[in-house]
């Protein structure tokens, strides 16, 4: 691994290690994102190279105790997921049955952090089906093989893989190059390394054993033809391992529940119907079982330092997915995992072969077009909207009526029949029939001719699970199958979608992450079909070249540029190599570039200048650039870091050790003789408390003075710390027995102190203020409406100033010296009509002024009373006796402030108890003889207005209820 550490890619001979190396330092060096993908066919080496990319990553990044863990935990998570969703098939011992793609997190310092995994279609059929020469997925072998006595008598399991009916369909239960017992202990290691817990692991166990026990649940036929089962055995080991009731297990097995008009029904299966739910309940089992474990994987690899931001990390991607297959049988999973890697081979087309030739056109480089096959006629054949392969078996699978395998196959005739890409039997010339079957078609892949056959494509695609079997799991104790069977799929009445809809959905969101990161290329050549060391089969391997599209490549790379890259970008990395360019460049890029590249020497045939690229054709012209660079960074950074960093760590090394060397030694005395003198006066002290407390009760002596003193010392402190802020703060420590005398005095002495205080600081001015609240408050307080909005506001001296008043009208008051004035609206006693007044008070009398003239005067001693209202209002009306000849009658009033303007006159007049608060109407003498009425009501807003009735109509808006 040292040989390709830190080396240039074209320095060495082309390997796994090269490749992952040149990815991680154009990650550090230009903060870009990268993905490897590495693909081929079934059993290439695929799981194997990316097993090395992270070896490489674990051993060559840098660690941390923190880091190591992660690096553990990446490099244990390849044996757990091989060991639940790899298997022996026939041309790979250790063939990848999911397709998964991980993402490696890395730090500022390009220390691996974290990492997450997608996974995508496990092949759950084979659980329950394998073709001859084939296995089951590892685990199963594993845990027989390799378990211990006591776990397999827990488990209900015997050490003989041919006892299960879900080991022996392959007839292949031992594989000369797979150690399982070996294999059984590193899966228990790395389980333990990841963090799977004692009780997680005994949980996963007891579903892998309960598969196996799935498998051996045996039916029997009625003579009506409903099952039932032969073996109460198995039902008692599953009740035992999945945490269910056995009989409403059993009773799932065999009937399914159907929903008709409301009501729900329980119908019976028959034989084949019975295997057929036992079958799809093993397969969704172990399918949401891996799933679980994917995302406990995730969770134990997920970066979870706070401070750590997603800003500041750098991710390479590693896509390890199922490589093309042909079979002599080849199904749904086989068609599913040929779509994928066409997918694959149309990404690697659009980035290298495609984008590149229109890059050099778009650039305006000089080019001479390469020709390839483009695959993306297949791929529209299997998931083009409405008319794709996967649209047409969706169709099949939600329409109602009589759908079946071969109705699928005859709407794919009809639809794309004509496709050059389809075949089948039906459309076959005589020679092709004779090695097609009739329920088989065949894709002509980019890899080669595959054919399919079409039974058991509805069941995969529908992958359905009978209800009242979910409802047993969802009841299941074991939790993970908790977490797996979610209750929210009971209620949910959706349609849940197809796996192949699913798969191309994942598949188009993989290809948009493949998309946004920068990519590099591994292709896995397989060397020959017999899975043999050293043998190298020419045939074959031309044949995967060709397909891939590898000599293509070839022609185009050799023809172009090794290196291109935005003239900012470039510019911005190198600018430091020339003076003209460093610090910045202030004119066009491209001659910011061209300066750069003639300053560096490159010759004409080395490069080219596109309308917005720099094109390197040579690596070594790049190679010498960068060493550059790194010599240049040298010689910028050496001097100042070696100059200041010698100044100061020496500068501040004496200095600290100076300082320490005196505060430790100064200090050290300190605390010396301070401990020692605590020492002394703590014990003196807890001496003389507890010979103090002994003779409490006894009176005044040397031996109790010590203790009393504290006792009244304590309290006069304490008294201290919580003496009353306020004259209305009540409250006071409780005194000891022999202070409660010098308690009550030191109370009144600290109340008389305060209330003497605050008397000090009140100036004749609030002094004042208060007085007149404490009138107001006498009066309105909870009887009318407005008088809280009127408390935080100050009464003023008055409303109106020299210049409101008409000197005419003070002329007229003559000595009488206004003490209040305030502006009034005014209304007439027959037509109630408003007038503009304003209300001026004097020492003696109430003036009533219109502009220049004094309309009216009420002497204080002729005021009889002053009515309001109880509400939000400002009416108000002045009594006067109607048998003076000089009064017209009552006077009503209205003032925007009429708290204050009745506390004045109630101060002026000393009428405070004439005040009348009414609720509902007031009556006022209009003349001799004669009454008016003014009615109160509350609404929404202010209304002033003559009622039909005569009367004069308030309406007010209430503020408050009392």
């Amino acid at each position: 691994m040292e040989r390709y550490r830190g080396v240039n890619f074209y320095e060495v001979s082309p390997h796994i290690y090269a490749v992952s190396d040149n990815a991680y330092r154009s990650m550090r060096t230009e903060r870009r994102d990268q993905c490897m993908l590495i693909s081929g066919e079934s059993g290439a080496g695929k799981t194997e190279a990316s097993k090395k990319v992270l070896q490489y990553y674990a051993v060559t990044c840098p660690a941390s105790e923190q880091v190591q863990t992660v690096k553990d935990r990446l490099l244990q998570s390849n044996p757990v997921l091989e060991a639940f969703g790899n298997a022996k098939t026939l041309r790979n011992d250790n063939s990848s049955r999911f397709g998964k793609y991980m993402d490696i997190q890395f730090d500022f310092r390009g220390a691996p952090v974290g990492g997450h995994i997608l996974n995508y279609l496990l092949e759950k059929s084979r659980v329950v089906h394998q073709s001859h020469g084939e296995r089951n997925f590892h685990i199963f072998y594993q845990l027989i093989e390799g378990g211990e006595e006591d776990l397999l008598r827990r488990l209900g399991l015997e050490r003989n893989t041919q006892q299960y009916q879900y080991l022996v369909k392959g007839n292949c239960p031992k594989v000369s190059s797979i150690n399982d017992r070996s294999d059984w202990k590193l899966v228990r290691k790395a389980l333990s390394v990841i963090g799977f817990s004692d009780d997680d692991v005994e949980e996963l166990l007891n579903i892998i054993a309960s598969v196996l026990h799935l498998g051996n649940v045996q039916f029997g036929g009625e003579d009506s033809g409903n099952a039932y089962i032969t073996t109460d055995t198995q039902i008692k080991y599953l009740a035992r391992l999945l945490g269910v009731d056995g009989s409403v297990l059993k009773e799932a097995l065999t009937h399914k529940k159907i929903t008709a008009k409301g009501e729900e029904l329980m119908s019976p299966l028959n034989q084949e119907q019975a295997s057929s739910a036992r079958d799809a309940l093993s397969k969704a089992i172990y399918g949401r079982t891996f799933t679980w474990l994917v995302n406990k994987i995730n969770d134990s690899l997920a970066f979870k330092d706070d401070s750590f931001s997603s800003k500041n990390a750098s991710v390479i991607g590693l896509l390890d997915i199922y490589g093309f297959e042909v079979f002599q049988n080849n199904s749904f999973e086989q068609f599913c995992i040929n779509y994928c890697n066409e997918k694959l081979q149309q990404l690697f087309i659009e980035l290298t072969l495609k984008s590149e030739q229109e890059e050099y056109e778009a650039e305006g480089i000089t080019w001479e077009p390469v020709q390839y096959f483009n695959n993306k006629i297949i791929c529209d054949l299997v998931e083009e909207k409405f008319k794709g392969i996967i649209s047409i078996l969706d169709e099949e699978c939600l329409r109602p009526g009589d759908a079946s395998d071969i109705t699928f196959l005859e709407k794919l005739e009809d639809t794309v029949g004509g496709h050059v890409h389809f075949l089948s039997h039906k459309l076959a010339d005589g020679k092709t029939r004779k090695v097609m079957g009739r329920d088989e078609f065949r894709l002509l892949h980019y890899a080669g001719e595959v054919n399919y056959s079409v039974n058991g494509f509805l069941d995969k695609n529908n992958d359905l699970l009978f209800r009242n079997l979910k409802e047993v799991m969802c009841m299941s104790e074991n939790k993970i199958l908790t977490q797996c069977f979610d209750r929210e799929e009971l209620t949910d009445r959706k349609r849940p979608e197809t796996t192949a809809t699913q798969f191309k959905n994942s598949l188009a969101k993989l290809m948009e992450i493949l998309m946004s990161k920068e990519p590099s290329y591994v292709r896995c050549i397989k060397p020959n079909d017999a899975k043999q060391a050293g043998r190298f089969d020419e045939v074959l391997i031309r044949h995967q070249v060709k397909y891939l599209g590898l000599m293509e490549n070839l022609r185009v790379r050799r023809a172009g540029f090794a290196y291109r890259r935005r003239y900012e970008v470039f510019l911005q990395r190198y600018k430091s190599l020339c003076p003209d360019t460093w610090p910045n460049w202030d004119g066009r890029l491209v001659d910011g570039v061209s300066t750069l590249v003639k300053h560096l020497g490159y010759k004409p045939e080395e490069y080219k200048l596109g309308r917005s690229k720099i094109f390197i054709r040579f690596p070594k012209t790049l190679f010498a650039t960068e060493d550059a660079l790194e010599v240049r960074k040298h010689s910028l950074a050496t001097k100042l870091q070696a100059s200041w960093k010698g100044y100061s760590q020496k500068s501040k090394y004496r200095k600290l050790r100076h300082s320490a060397i005196l505060i430790q030694a100064w200090w050290r005395g300190i605390l010396a003789r301070r401990r020692a003198q605590r020492r002394r006066q703590a014990a003196d002290t807890i001496r003389r408390f507890i010979k103090g407390f002994m003779y409490r009760h006894q009176p005044r002596c040397p031996e109790n003075e010590y203790f009393l003193d504290y006792v009244r010392y304590s309290f006069l402190m304490k008294l201290h710390r919580n003496l009353p802020k306020t004259v209305l703060d009540k409250s006071w420590p409780t005194p000891p027995p022999a202070l409660i005398e010098a308690s009550e005095h030191l109370r009144k002495l600290c109340m008389q102190n305060m209330v003497w205080k605050y008397c000090k600081t009140i100036s004749p001015e609030w002094k004042h203020q208060l007085e007149q609240k404490m009138v107001a408050s006498e009066i309105f307080k909870d009887k009318k409406d407005n008088y809280p909005q009127s408390v935080p506001k100050l009464f003023v001296g008055t409303r109106l100033n020299g210049e409101d008043i008409n000197p005419k009208v003070l002329q007229a008051l003559g000595t009488e010296k206004m003490k209040y004035g305030v502006p009034v609206t005014k209304y007439d006693r027959k037509g109630y009509k408003a007038r503009a007044r304003q209300m001026l008070l004097t020492g003696s009398s109430v003036f009533i002024v219109e502009d220049t003239k004094l309309k009216q005067r009420i002497d204080y001693s002729a005021l009889k009373g002053i009515s309001v209202s109880s509400l939000s209002d400002g009416m108000f009306v002045l009594h006067v006796p109607c048998e003076d000849n000089k009064q017209k009658g009552d006077v009503v009033l209205q003032s925007d402030h009429v708290i204050e303007t009745l506390t004045k006159v109630a101060i002026c007049a000393d009428k405070i108890n004439s005040i009348n608060i009414n609720q509902g109407s007031i009556k006022f003498t209009v003349s001799q003889g004669k009454e008016g009425i003014i009615d109160f009501t509350s609404g929404s807003e202010l209304l002033i207005a003559k009622a039909k009735n005569g009367h004069l109509s308030v309406t007010a808006p209430r503020l408050n209820s009392r």
